[in-house]
């Protein structure tokens, strides 16, 4: 029972804690080792930029499309090397109407909602440009963001760019505002991290770019579609970089529950991604993506929530047994985490702001989460068909 105890906590540990330490020593060694290799050319040649196409899907979005369009068209890009793509399939309020008002924008609608990836493929099948930018319908992108993106493909060895996902939160913010802007932090960090190793293990839909040459159309089934476009390309030896200065700016979800919904529907869409994803954990088909795949999604998408049940359980059992003052110690930790957990909880429902609460209780809401989704992608509830969460307006 210790061992398996102890083990499990260094799981848990290693996680949620270590990875990241692992990850910041191995980069700064990296740097160390090719002083001169750097992330990416310092200068944006316009001349040297390929041609672009922004795509954007949008199901009933005609409260936030105008605004979109407005700022995908005041992205700064070399005239004559970007083309606009808005498919708005399946949509049932006014949002291709919108959309026809700008002629600059390529609308292509069909009456037929057969999801977010269907409606990607059929998309592709008219661009021709050299890299395809996906962004969502809700994220507004900084003014350089295509620069700072298609800046990279100079270098053949990459193979896509993610951008940055930035959650608005104010002082004024709440458990979903607070946590989700606190996860995306230190996810960010991560990511940069897992760029300088080698390459970022997944993509986020807010915005991400691939070289079109390399676009591998996943099952329609996919509920991770950006994730598994991304690791495809991945698999096939390519990196995947991500770029901080190219940023997609979006309002944290209504409330914890909303959020809870959407967090979900990720971790359904882990596991199925783990499930068909078979190259990347092969340590012999290319070790350190197997090192960051595994430690940064599988891990987390898979054992790890569970053995946070399993560590507080056995730690009753070692605490009533008697079997050292360690174990009463780890115990309290646990409590006294799990307190400030129900705590958050219980403010949020009051409306009042404690910020430092917020965060196990968004820990502990996230890994409900995947407990949830795994339950939910075994039992065949998950529908690739997006259910947008209500967003903070």
């Amino acid at each position: 029972m210790e061992i398996v105890f102890w083990i499990s906590l260094f799981i848990i540990g290693y996680t949620y804690i270590g990875y990241g330490i692992v990850l910041y020593v191995l980069t700064r060694l990296k740097r160390l080792a090719v002083p001169q290799k750097r992330l990416k050319p310092v200068a944006i040649d316009w001349e040297k930029l390929p041609s672009c196409t922004v795509i954007v899907a949008a199901y009933n979005e005609a409260s936030v499309i105008e605004e979109k369009i407005r700022n995908t068209l005041a992205l700064q890009y070399p005239e004559g090397k970007l083309t606009y793509c808005f498919v708005t399939d399946g949509s049932t309020d006014v949002t291709p109407e919108i959309v026809r008002k700008f002629p600059e924008i390529n609308l292509l609608h069909s009456d037929v909602r057969g999801g977010k990836i269907a409606a990607v493929h059929r998309t592709m099948q008219y661009v021709a440009t050299e890299i395809v930018v996906f962004t969502d319908a809700n994220t507004l992108l900084n003014p350089t963001a295509l620069l700072e993106i298609c800046n990279h493909y100079t270098d053949p060895k990459v193979g896509a760019v993610a951008g940055e996902k930035r959650v608005h939160a104010d002082a004024k913010a709440d458990a979903s505002a607070a946590g989700e802007g606190f996860y995306w932090k230190y996810e960010s960090a991560l990511k940069r991290w897992d760029s300088a190793l080698h390459t970022v293990v997944g993509s986020a839909g807010e915005l991400f770019s691939i070289r079109r040459a390399l676009y591998e159309p996943v099952p329609l089934d996919t509920v991770l579609d950006d994730f598994m476009i991304s690791m495809r390309i991945a698999e096939r030896g390519y990196r995947v970089v991500y770029e901080p200065d190219a940023y997609a700016t979006e309002m944290a979800s209504e409330n914890v529950e909303e959020e809870l919904k959407r967090k979900i529907r990720i971790a359904a869409g882990g596991i199925q991604s783990i499930m068909r994803l078979k190259r990347a954990p092969n340590p012999f088909a290319d070790p350190l993506l197997a090192f960051q795949y595994i430690s940064h999604r599988v891990l987390r998408w898979t054992i790890t929530p569970v053995l946070l049940v399993v560590v507080f359980i056995l730690n009753v059992l070692l605490f009533v047994s008697g079997s050292g003052v360690s174990y009463t110690i780890l115990l309290c930790a646990q409590l006294a985490f799990y307190l400030c957990a129900i705590a958050g909880f219980l403010l949020e429902r009051r409306a009042l702001r404690v910020k430092i609460l917020f965060v196990p209780y968004y820990f502990c809401v996230m890994n409900y989460a995947v407990i949830a989704g795994i339950i939910r992608y075994f039992g065949n509830g998950q529908s690739a068909i997006w259910e947008r969460s209500s967003r903070k307006q």
